[in-house]
This record gives C-alpha cells, sequence and structure tokens, in this order.
C-alpha cells in the first residue's frame, strides 16, 4: 500500500518512522502547505515532496495527517472526496461538527477514516481494559483521569497555532489531556452530565486554558474527575493518572505503571500484571517533553488502520470513538464558560 504524510512538522517524523516499521509499506509522498516544506523529511525517507495536494493524493492510496488540530478537516474531506483513506491524529479534529463531515465524506465515498489514538495501544491499558470488561471492578462508581503536565513560556510562543482556539481546539485539556480522556471514556462508558471550571494561570499570549478541571456523571452512576493542566511544574514530570474503582475492585494506572490492581476475587493472572506492570517510581512519559514516547504505540495503531482498510471494516477505535472525546470536550468548554452550569455531551 503506497502512503502519503500530510504536515512536515515532528509528528509526521514520528508516523515515517512507526510507517517505516510496517511490512508491505511504501511510504511515497509528503506534503507541506509552503514549497520546500516537506522536503527535508522526503529526502530522509526516500519519499517525494509535494506542496499540490491533488498531484499528491495521485500517487498514494491513503495518507496520515499531522497538522495541527484544527487544520486536519480540509485535507481530510479532499483526500476522502477521491477515495482515498485517513489515518488522522488526534484529536481527529477540533469540533463534532468538523468531524461529522469527515465521517460523512468517508462514508459517502468508501473510504476508511481512522484516528489515531496510540495510547490505547499499550499493554497496561489493554490488561484495564479486559479487567473492566470482566466485571472484575463489580460496579463502577469512580472513573477519573489526572493530566497534571508542565509547558513553559517557549512551548506556546514556538509556534503561532499553539494555545489558539482555531488551530488548537482548545488547550490543556484538549491537547495534552485528549488520550487521557478518550481511555476514560473507553474504560468507563459515556458521560451523562458535565461540570467545569477553566483558567489561563501561568501562561501569556494564549486564547485557551493551561489549567481545567471537570466533575462527570457517567450514564452507568459513577462519578469521577477530569483534570488537565500544563502549569503543574516538577524536574521528572508527573504520570498521566488513570483510576477507576468499584464494589469489587481498584485499578489506578500511572503512565504505563499500576499502582493498584486490587480485587476482592484475586486471580493467578494478578501476579504476573504485579511483577510486569507495576509502577516503578520513574517521571512521567511526555510531562515534560512534548515530544512524546517513541514511535511502538503508533505502529500499533497504523497496523490496526491498515487491516482496516485492507478487510473493508471500521477501525478500532473507530471516528465514532474518536468523536466522543471530543463531544465531551465541547460539553467541558461549554460549561465553563457558562460559570460551572451542569451540561450534557
Amino acid at each position: 500500500m503506497k502512503i502519503g504524510i500530510i504536515g512536515p512538522g515532528s509528528i509526521a517524523r514520528v508516523h515515517a518512522k512507526a510507517l517505516r516499521a510496517i511490512e508491505g509499506i511504501e511510504l511515497r509522498a509528503f506534503l507541506g502547505r509552503r514549497p520546500g516544506a516537506a522536503d527535508a523529511l522526503a529526502g530522509e525517507f526516500g519519499a517525494t515532496a509535494f506542496s499540490d495536494i491533488d498531484a499528491f493524493l495521485a500517487e498514494v492510496d491513503a495518507v496520515t495527517i499531522a497538522t495541527p488540530s484544527g487544520a486536519h478537516l480540509e485535507p481530510a474531506l479532499a483526500a476522502l472526496r477521491v477515495g482515498r483513506h485517513v489515518i488522522c491524529e488526534k484529536p481527529l479534529e477540533v469540533t463534532t461538527a468538523r468531524i461529522d463531515r469527515m465521517i460523512a465524506m468517508a462514508r459517502e465515498h468508501g473510504a476508511v477514516l481512522a484516528p489515531i489514538l496510540n495510547r490505547r495501544f499499550t499493554p497496561a491499558i489493554e490488561a484495564f481494559k479486559a479487567a473492566v470488561d470482566a466485571g472484575r471492578l463489580g460496579r463502577v462508581t469512580s472513573a477519573s483521569c489526572y493530566v497534571k503536565w508542565f509547558r513553559d513560556q517557549a512551548y506556546y510562543d514556538s509556534a503561532p497555532w499553539r494555545g489558539t482556539w482555531a488551530l488548537d481546539g482548545g488547550g490543556a485539556l484538549m491537547n495534552q489531556s485528549i488520550h487521557a480522556i478518550d481511555a476514560l471514556l473507553h474504560l468507563a462508558g459515556p458521560v451523562r452530565r458535565v461540570q467545569a471550571s477553566t483558567a489561563c494561570l501561568a501562561h501569556e499570549g494564549i486564547e485557551t486554558e493551561d489549567i481545567g478541571v471537570a466533575l462527570l456523571e457517567f450514564e452507568s452512576g459513577a462519578r469521577g474527575v477530569i483534570e488537565g493542566s500544563t502549569c503543574c511544574w516538577s524536574r521528572d514530570g508527573h504520570p498521566v493518572r488513570l483510576q477507576l474503582a468499584g464494589t469489587a475492585g481498584s485499578i489506578f494506572l500511572a503512565d504505563e505503571c499500576f499502582e493498584a490492581w486490587e480485587f476482592r476475587d484475586a486471580r493467578p493472572e494478578d501476579e504476573l500484571i504485579r511483577t510486569t506492570l507495576m509502577a516503578r517510581g520513574s517521571g512521567g512519559l511526555g510531562a515534560n517533553d512534548p515530544g512524546g514516547l517513541g514511535i511502538d504505540q503508533h505502529r500499533r495503531n497504523f497496523e490496526e488502520a491498515l487491516a482496516a482498510i485492507r478487510e473493508g471494516r471500521d477501525p478500532s477505535p473507530s471516528a465514532a470513538d474518536a468523536r466522543a472525546s471530543v463531544a465531551l470536550l465541547e460539553a467541558i468548554y461549554a460549561s465553563a464558560r457558562q460559570g460551572g452550569t451542569l451540561l450534557s455531551p
């Protein structure tokens, strides 16, 4: 399969490295919005650089999109309109209205639209999900996530789109916390109502929040909290925490290691989890480094999306899955703008 990558930045390089590790993939082209923008990556990976999207699309069967979040819609529609499959970075877009246009275009032209939610492709999240689905927590009563990260002023000053509603879609919640929010919904199910507060406390010249907190009522009846920040300094960075608890057990995850794996009814496989995936006291992955965690999770995400393309099915996670986290974030931002009004996604 011939693949092209849209976007000449650091995330495009992650895409390229991950795709190059997959058998049967030909990394054919890079597209940059300005002439010459994609030349360096094309040279690095032995591909062709384009600035014209029509010429670029003529060379490929599928594209990955690695532009700023609010610039996903136009290249996605252009690709889907001519039957090219699209694998798109998180969030799929910055509003549900824009995501719905992408989903409708994919459906109309028989193309696959797959999100990149690469944090789902970790041993810890897979073990977490399996335990929840097996009912090991009993009735889930509490479900929360916490992203207490730090970004200095230089991070926001490094690109004019950072911290803007148009291209970032939000701040610490939409950008830095989207993976944790997606994982929370993946594990705990949909949210019925939300009440939120946001603020910009430690940065200048940005439109969006650097801290946000939301109280959640899940459709299951469970309660929980989302907290996302880019103004919580730490020397090594705080890990992202996902915590679910219920009437028969508790699972607390810090990045890729469990801090709690406890159940009323123990099973033999629990010892393997404690031996291989329990917390080891390292710093937070990605907490102080926006560059990410390497390519393995992206590779696995791409493999699933490419399998869905070959098999003519919806990928997992699907575009509808990716839409759910953005719908929740829209409700969080609306509640915060309205002074904490209780709203439904």
